[in-house]
């Protein structure tokens, strides 16, 4: 069984001496799951779940810990890491998946060894890099169903005894796996590294990288909506008895709109406009310098980065217009120290500037939100990773580290509500001529008969019976934080083959600012992690058993959503959310029970609660939508005080199973090579309202591959198919409280194809 290294601890070592909680996905894993973009790693990594978001954003949690939407303004608990770069904006993570060496999953609070800290993990995506004396390349292509391209190639070219230059590019396109022709993709991407090395100690490899991505971008469907019985006061689930493979600006599904009633607009809804695209572009640039002393190795990595994103998609709640740009440039300094004595040391400082500048709007017909901000983020920080080294197998690591923030906000919302004065017989608003709002990219172009009202006033909307409010939220405001994190552990070698580990670390996550009324900022957030593992290798080499346990304390747990505001209006933003107790166990084991047959398990059990959660809705005569227990707040009867105390976290299956088998069929000079794999995953919550809808039942997702090749694995003819089960599985759900629906937002039908990989 090969050794795979990584660098996850700033040095390169075997994945097994790694005293780290940490999963790696090598580069031929990769092809063969082909993984294209950030959504598919869930598929290899047990812990993970990766979904794609409205517009170009990509929702990560890992074990129950994310945000279900994300913008321009709210900073992941899971860092991103490009080829060791911080990625302050999930959005770009696009593009990037071709040309790699391995991606590394790390579980816990990273920073005492990483330029930007986080709370729940990082993901690294390590690139090929270039080689010198080397001439070579690969190319892998694939074709499948819905008219699937996958497109991948890279050459090394050696310039001299000194130089090397490595280009990589991908293109990525398939059609849409909703009715629709959303859930589509269409992404173009190229990298060109430059390595310089005139010596064994010293080193500069500079990298710049683009992609883009086009097509109609990520869709959903009606999950349903929800009815209040007025004898017992409790909402009943309606279904919406559309099929999750029906896209919302289907023929079907926009029927369906037009039958949800607009609340205060007195109206039903009237279909999505379906002018819906993407249209971003990222790039980047950076450098790595390595110097070797006596004393050491010092690394810098200076970087700058940039967004342009340009979307419009739809969800049941709204039509999403995104114009946003991203700015940010980073420089990281560490320096490896050669061993003192016993002690082994890396010491770092970290520099992270970004501006993020956009404009927004979300039409929701009934209700129309325009935002304009301004956001800048300034970090820096320092650590330090010492290891004592006081017997040949037993060892003693400390880390810290220092951060410090500062976040600038400039912003304002103006949020348009048409409102219905007219009440029918019922008591029930009834303005059946009123126009609802129209989808613009700013409110002065709003057409007649609306009239553009002052801040905070109201107008008539002609003779229609309704009136159109405008409520104004202005955010300028500057939070600074800065706090001290550390990590305490030992690693002991039990036997040549065998490493125990146990550590106790803490992590910090900055607070920040939304636009939505009475939210318009929150709180850092902190945690307290524990972890005990052991990693072996048994039977001489035949069988790799790795155990891991671990219990994450979080205070004052940052999580976004989708919500009413303050006002009562749909609106996106972060709360702190209490307390939670994430605890579980995770195993990995690979046999070689013969040497063309490899049979591979992954087990997580997950025990996560959160152990005091309480947040506001505000009262506007009826009951909110919600599955946790609710009364009205007596010191604010406006509002009502919603716990849900006691309720398993978000996306946290108790149990996460993945299972595999691959047998490998010499013929002389070639071989065939099988595999199957399967993942289960047991009953979840992927809303954040509680609700019954909001179940998604246990599940299994299967997928098989046949190859042939020679058996140097040079070429490879492979057939795959994916989601044998055919299944579209919920990943995520939103409750959309301004026009009463649920959104389902699923996984890819079967999928199936060729490829073909040659290396050269």
């Amino acid at each position: 069984m090969g050794e795979i290294v990584i660098t996850a601890q700033r040095k390169t070592e075997s994945l097994q001496k790694a005293g780290i909680a940490v999963d790696v996905i090598t580069s031929a894993v990769l092809v063969k799951h082909d993984v294209s973009n950030a959504a598919n790693i869930s598929s290899v990594v047990p812990a993970l779940n990766v979904q794609a978001g409205g517009g170009a954003n990509t929702i990560f949690f890992l074990r129950g810990v994310g945000n279900f939407t994300v913008n321009g303004y709210s900073d992941p608990a899971i860092a991103f890491n490009y080829d060791d770069v911080y990625l302050g904006r999930p959005t770009s993570t696009s593009g990037m998946f071709y040309d790699l060496e391995r991606l590394e999953v790390l579980k816990g609070p990273q920073g005492t060894l990483y330029g930007r800290n986080a709370t729940a993990g990082a993901i690294n995506v390590l690139p090929a890099r270039p080689k010198l004396h080397q001439e070579s390349g690969q190319l892998v292509a694939s074709l499948g169903n819905f008219g699937a391209v996958n497109m991948q190639g890279a050459v090394n070219l050696p310039i001299g005894n000194t130089m090397a230059l490595r280009v990589a590019g991908n293109y990525v396109k398939h059609d849409g796996y909703l009715s629709d022709g959303q859930s589509d993709e269409d992404t173009a991407a190229a990298r060109v590294q430059w390595l310089y090395r005139p010596s064994s100690d010293f080193s500069i490899r500079l990298n710049a990288d683009y992609s883009k991505t086009g097509g109609v971008g990520p869709g959903s469907s009606y999950g349903g909506h929800y009815a209040l019985n007025f004898q017992t006061g409790k909402y009943g689930f309606v279904p919406s008895g559309i099929d999750n493979a029906v896209g919302l600006l289907s023929p079907e599904a926009q029927a369906y709109r037009q039958t949800l009633f607009a609340g205060l607009s007195g109206r039903t809804l009237n279909p999505l406009d379906d002018n819906v695209y993407q249209k971003n572009d990222f790039k980047g640039i950076s450098a790595h310098v390595e110097w070797t002393t006596g004393a050491g190795t010092l690394t810098i990595i200076p970087a700058a980065r940039e967004s342009n994103l340009d979307n419009r998609f739809a969800v049941p709640g709204f039509i999403g217009l995104i114009d946003e740009k991203d700015k940010q440039t980073s420089l990281e300094a560490r320096f490896n120290g050669k061993r003192i004595g016993k002690l082994d040391y890396i010491l770092g400082a970290y520099y992270f500037n970004e501006t993020v500048s956009g404009h927004y709007n979300f039409s929701q017909q009934a209700l129309s939100a325009y935002q304009d901000l301004v956001s800048k983020t300034e970090s820096y920080a320092v650590f330090a990773r010492t290891t004592l080294n006081l017997t040949d197998r037993f060892r003693a690591v400390g880390g810290v580290r220092y951060t410090n923030d500062k976040k600038t906000f400039d912003g304002q919302a103006d949020v348009f509500l048409v409102r219905c004065l007219v009440r029918n017989g019922f008591g029930v608003p009834s303005c059946p001529l009123v126009p609802l709002l129209p989808v613009t990219y700013g409110f002065n172009e709003l057409p007649a008969p609306f009239i553009i009202p002052p801040e905070n006033q109201a107008r008539p909307i002609g003779a229609t019976g309704g009136l159109l409010i405008r409520a104004s939220t202005p955010v300028h405001a500057q939070q600074k934080n800065d706090k001290i994190t550390y990590r305490l552990g030992v690693e002991y070698d039990i036997a040549p083959r065998s490493l125990f580990y146990a550590s106790f670390e803490t992590g910090y996550r900055s607070g920040g600012f939304s636009l939505s009324a009475g939210h318009e900022q929150y709180l850092p957030e902190f945690i307290d992690a524990y972890t005990v593992g052991s990693k072996n290798r048994l039977f001489g080499n035949k069988l790799q058993l790795n155990l891991e346990g671990f219990i994450w304390k979080y205070r004052d747990q940052q999580v976004n959503h989708t919500g009413l505001d303050a006002n009562g209006n749909q609106g996106v933003f972060t709360e702190n959310l209490g307390r939670s107790t994430n605890k579980g166990i995770e195993i990995d084991a690979r046999y070689l029970p013969a040497t063309h047959t490899l049979l591979s398990a992954s087990v997580q059990y997950l025990d996560a609660t959160y152990e005091d959660f309480t947040f506001t809705q505000p009262n506007a005569g009826l009951p909110p939508v919600v599955g946790c227990p609710y009364t009205v707040d007596p010191a604010n009867p406006a509002q009502f005080l919603i716990d849900c105390s006691g309720k398993q976290t978000y996306q946290s299956p108790k149990w996460t199973l993945n299972l595999g088998a691959q047998q490998t069929f010499p013929m002389g000079e070639h071989e065939v090579v099988a595999s199957v794999d399967t993942q289960y995953k047991s009953e979840r919550f992927v809303g954040f309202e509680y609700l019954d809808s909001e179940i998604v039942p246990a599940n299994w997702v299967s997928n098989l591959q046949i190859s042939y090749g020679d058996s140097d694995r040079t070429w490879s003819v492979n057939a795959w198919v994916r989601n044998l089960e055919d299944k579209r599985i919920v990943t995520s759900t939103q409750f959309y409280a301004s026009v009463n629906a649920i959104q389902n937002v699923t996984t890819p039908p079967r999928t199936y194809g060729f490829r073909f990989n040659r290396e050269f």
